[in-house]
């Protein structure tokens, strides 16, 4: 039975090819076709200027010919990434000029030809990564892309770029190049590109990074580099450029640095006088801290005043040297972010250098009460206005909230994700604070500890059973995930603009609750506003779906695949075929109502007055008689030498005929016989077979079938050839 249902399975679900592609890639009326990941080799035939958007992603598509895209004038979007193309006809995109997003990503294209790109004027958008191609070619491939934005090319076989290979390109938004074995670059080769606003490169030779970041010193906003090993070199970066630089962020991801390298780095960098933002993300530093502190003093003042530090990787790093001799560098800083990088303390000298620091962000590191006391001496970080401290290991808010209150400029505190589990009556805080995070830090109540200065503040997923506080300057408060059951008092918070009491325990509550205070904006659920009338909605939702699936159902004639499913769950409990001693008849005829003329009075006659004369089972006189007719369809082709079918225009009009059909095909396959005999009583056009005889086709096209003569002669012939198809 497994084969059966292997069988069934693959009938069922694949159509012919024709109509699955009609089905699965909608090409022909709509402006949208997505025939991504259907297994194509091909590009489907009968594109229209209708359609906008082509998905052709995921597929087998090897070549693209010249015709293949000819009608699709009106296209906008053409994806063909994730394919097998390694050749395009030179002239297959020429009729694509309001082509804007072409994606050839991920494909097999050992070279790029500028012949493919000549007519696409509004390309803004071309992805050509993840090819085979090594280089660019002896000129530019790019030079009519005159109104591209992004570009994204390399893959790990591309090894040099040349003078001239993005010539015609003067403005990109976006530059994407993989570069990871690039091993050749001739200087000056992006200097064509006047303006580029993000460059990302994925690069490790360190020679070649330094040559490329002299091209783009004009040009560039934001670089951004992965897998690059910084170098040892003391080449200067800006040599003879004439400033001012553009550039002005600089991101290292995936990086590799150790002390020496980290050192002359700083260095280098101080040469880019546009330079304001340094990133360092998933980076990995092999060293202990021991920085060329006297020569990065020497080479004067650095200009940046934002970084960015993000997951750095410092093996050993509670042996990490606490950078003495630094201080000269970061007195301009204005930002500072190092979060999931195991920072446990900053010493308090170096602290008390941070003098211009505005922004300090240390989330999900490893700081604690101890350490932060020396983190945060007096005289650290003066003009610090905003402090992160979530997600670290803070067990005290009494302690945390007295070393923050040597932070005299201090107004916004982030504590959140800290276990502080108890709160005191009284803490000291900064005299400025106005915004306070002490969500999900598992206080069971608040208490006057909390500051009265405070305009916003968030007490959200503790175990809040009240709020009583008297907030007078207070305007956002949040309570959300906790356990009130009853709303704060309007009166000790009337300057209150905004409250949010989602996933509390609250039932109600009354014009009282707000003591005269007007609300203005609400927003509540339709669940916790008007339990009734979203059952209501679920449900006619609920039936509208219902509704929905019908019509697919209908549609797609999913109900003849359920009636279908049920007959072969019937069936297949059955033996493949009966034994021979149960074998009954010699043929079951399959016909439709409109033939029974010629079957019963013609055909019938003939075989059945033979001599021999065989057994014929027709519906109409050997069903039985209150059995499912699926079930007397299928016992009948079981107990029967042969199935013959009477093919017309009415046959494959017929619903029970293609019931048939399909159990005979099943017996057909699992058992390799010839067990189906096909009569053409007359010519049926193409066009007149349903889209679900699919298998008719497939058996027209390999059995041979006896076709019904007009001349008496030829009838005889007929006769005798179907009696022996009967009798083998």
């Amino acid at each position: 039975t497994w084969q059966m249902l292997a069988i069934y399975m693959v009938l069922a679900a694949n159509l012919s090819e024709q109509q699955a592609l009609k089905q699965a890639c909608p090409c022909y009326a709509s402006q949208v076709c997505n025939c991504s990941s259907m297994g194509l080799d091909f590009i489907p035939p009968g594109l229209t200027a209708k359609m906008t958007v082509l998905n052709l992603a995921h597929n087998r598509i090897k070549h693209i010919q010249s015709q293949d895209l000819q009608q699709a004038v009106n296209l906008r979007a053409l994806l063909l990434q994730s394919n097998k193309i390694c050749s395009i006809d030179e002239d297959s995109f020429q009729s694509l000029v309001k082509l804007e997003l072409l994606d050839l990503s991920n494909n097999s294209l050992a070279h790029l030809s500028p012949l493919w790109f000549g007519r696409l004027f509004s390309l803004q958008h071309l992805h050509l990564q993840g090819n085979s191609y090594r280089d660019l070619g002896q000129s530019s491939p790019f030079s009519s892309l005159r109104n591209l934005s992004s570009l994204h090319l390399g893959n790990p076989w591309f090894s040099v770029i040349r003078q001239g290979n993005f010539e015609g390109i003067g403005l990109l938004h976006k530059l994407w190049i993989d570069g990871s074995n690039l091993s050749q670059y001739e200087q000056g080769s992006l200097k064509s590109i006047k303006e580029i606003n993000h460059m990302i490169i994925n690069i490790r030779d360190s020679n070649i990074f330094s040559e490329i970041v002299r091209d783009l010193l004009h040009s560039v906003s934001w670089l951004e580099v992965t897998e690059i090993k910084l170098p040892v070199e003391k080449k200067s970066l800006v040599q003879n450029s004439i400033r001012p630089f553009r550039i002005q962020k600089l991101t290292f991801k995936q990086a590799f640095f150790t002390d020496q390298t980290i050192s002359q780095a700083i260095v280098l960098l101080k040469e880019i006088t546009s330079l304001k933002e340094l990133e360092a993300i998933n980076c990995v530093l092999e060293g202990k801290g021991i920085w060329n502190t006297e020569e990065i003093a020497r080479s004067g003042q650095s200009f940046v005043e934002t970084v960015t530090i993000i997951k750095i990787m410092i093996q050993n790093f509670h042996l990490f040297f606490d950078l003495e001799g630094m201080e000269s560098q970061i007195n301009k800083l204005k930002r500072l972010t190092i979060a999931s990088s195991n920072v446990f303390m900053v010493p308090c000298n170096l602290a008390r250098h941070f003098s211009s620091l505005l922004y300090l962000d240390f989330h999900d590191n490893l700081l604690v009460n101890k350490r932060l006391d020396e983190t945060i001496c007096k005289g650290s970080w003066p003009s610090l206005q905003t402090l992160n401290l979530s997600q670290n290991s803070l067990k005290s808010l009494e302690q945390t909230a007295k070393y923050t209150s040597r932070l005299p400029k201090l107004n916004n505190l982030d504590i959140s994700q800290n276990n502080f589990g108890e709160i005191p009556d009284v803490c000291e805080w900064p005299e400025n604070l106005k915004y306070l995070n002490l969500s999900s830090t598992r206080i069971p109540k608040v208490t006057t500890c909390i500051p009265p200065t405070l305009e916003v503040l968030d007490v959200s997923a503790n175990n809040l059973k009240e709020f009583e506080l008297q907030l007078p300057l207070l305007k956002e408060l949040y309570l959300t995930g906790n356990q009130l059951k009853t709303l704060p008092g309007a009166a000790p918070i009337p300057n209150l603009v905004a409250l949010s009491v989602r996933r509390n325990k609250l039932n109600g509550f009354s014009k009282e609750a707000f003591e005269g205070a007007q609300v203005g904006t609400v927003h509540l659920s339709l669940m916790e506003c008007h339990r009734s009338l979203v059952v209501s909605l679920i449900c006619v939702l609920v039936f509208l779906v219902i509704l929905l699936l019908v019509a697919i159902g209908y549609k797609y004639h999913m109900v003849w695949y359920l009636r279908m499913t049920w007959a072969w769950l019937q069936a297949k409990r059955k033996p493949k075929r009966a034994p021979p001693k149960d074998i009954c008849y010699d043929a079951f005829v399959s016909y439709s109502e409109n033939d029974s003329d010629w079957v019963e009075n013609t055909m019938v006659r003939e075989l059945e007055q033979a001599c021999p004369p065989f057994r014929l089972c027709l519906h109409k006189r050997d069903f039985v008689p209150g059995k499912w007719i699926v079930d007397n369809i299928i016992d009948s082709i079981e107990k029967s030498h042969k199935t013959l079918f009477v093919l017309s225009e009415h046959f494959v009009q017929s619903e029970w005929c293609k019931y048939e059909l399909d159990f005979s095909h099943f017996r057909l396959f699992d058992e390799n016989n010839d067990a189906a005999i096909l009569i053409l009583l007359e010519p049926i056009q193409s066009n007149v077979i349903p889209k679900r005889f699919c298998k008719l086709r497939k058996i027209m096209n390999t059995k041979t079938y006896l076709e019904w003569p007009a001349g008496e002669e030829q009838q005889q012939m007929f006769w005798e050839n179907l009696k022996g198809a009967l009798k083998s």
